[in-house]
């Protein structure tokens, strides 16, 4: 009888412990840091931007902001019972590599204790486009 129950409260805290994923998106630029959390179907849990965390525009960008992002993002996963994040990084279209804030992000979030399962680049690249603007001699400005 007592084995019993010992097995029936083991299982019961395994289900209490169960990992919830979510995604992260960061969408990093050098003007401005933005993140959005959500979980696997799509669904928006917290958003939050650089200009959130701070009145001064050029600052918005700065690492340390994105670490202050990723903290409010922590705390809202946390009430959500997320424990582990898919993040998708995302710069300018075009940029060859994300802006400063997104490295720092990650970092913090490694310390707020959330396991990462994998990071992706998902910015888009431009193939073609429109038409180069001038003639014959080309743009002249």
């Amino acid at each position: 009888m007592e084995n019993e129950t010992e097995i029936k409260q083991d299982e019961e805290k395994k289900k209490e412990k169960e990992e919830r994923i979510g995604v992260l998106n960061i969408y990093t630029t050098f003007n401005n840091t933005i993140m959005n959390l959500t979980d696997l179907s799509g669904k928006s849990i917290a958003k939050f931007s650089g200009g959130q965390s701070t009145k001064q525009s050029r600052l918005k960008a700065n690492p340390t902001i994105a670490m202050f992002i990723a903290q409010k993002i922590a705390e809202e996963a946390k009430e959500n019972g997320i424990t582990g994040f898919y993040v998708k990084i995302r710069a300018e279209t075009g940029q060859a590599n994300p802006g400063p804030g997104a490295h720092s992000a990650i970092k913090s979030l490694t310390r707020a204790g959330f396991k990462i399962l994998s990071i992706m680049d998902t910015t888009r690249m431009p193939r073609g486009g429109p038409k180069a603007g001038g003639g014959r001699r080309g743009r002249r400005v």
